[in-house]
């Protein structure tokens, strides 16, 4: 089971928009600086976004993207799916033929998992994604979280000699 490149950045390029969208479109150049991704390739993975419903998309100065819906309405499945991307632990890819014409001895188990990870993420909103990313660069930033860093790479440091 592997979940590609394409859902991968689609989902942190979707995540980006959430954090920095504040009522004005926000522009493909500016995530992928901040992402370091390839805006050419972001172009092509907001072309199916938009297609999907999920964003939509203003040309000429000032234009960008935003959302198409609320983003507390856009589970990560969503995104996932708008860019043809599947998540599938099965070796038939879902089609029963593992083994040539048949199913394999575990093909129910990977099937069960398949399904079990698209609800996960189905259940897992944007919202929550941008809300875990805010803290954690408030905490990254905090002198708690400084000093703790500074704590475990005198230890990793130490424990090395």
């Amino acid at each position: 089971m592997r979940l590609t490149t394409r859902g991968r950045y689609a989902v942190t390029a979707m995540v980006d928009l959430a954090l920095h969208v504040e009522g004005k479109p926000v522009s493909l150049a500016a995530i992928a600086e901040r992402q370091g991704l390839s805006q050419s390739y972001l172009e092509q993975l907001f072309s199916k976004l938009r297609k999907g419903g999920l964003v939509d998309g203003r040309r000429g100065p000032g234009g960008g993207y935003s959302f198409g819906r609320p983003i507390n309405e856009i589970s990560v499945g969503d995104v996932i799916a708008a860019v043809d991307e599947t998540v599938d632990a099965t070796m038939c890819g879902g089609h029963e033929n593992c083994r040539g014409e048949t199913r394999c001895l575990t093909h129910n188990l990977w099937q069960e998992l398949s399904c079990q990870i698209q609800r996960f993420l189905g259940e897992v909103s944007l919202e929550q994604l941008a809300t875990d990313a805010k803290r954690n660069a408030r905490l990254k930033n905090s002198p708690e979280m400084i000093s703790e860093h500074n704590i475990k790479q005198v230890t990793f440091l130490a424990e090395c000699l």
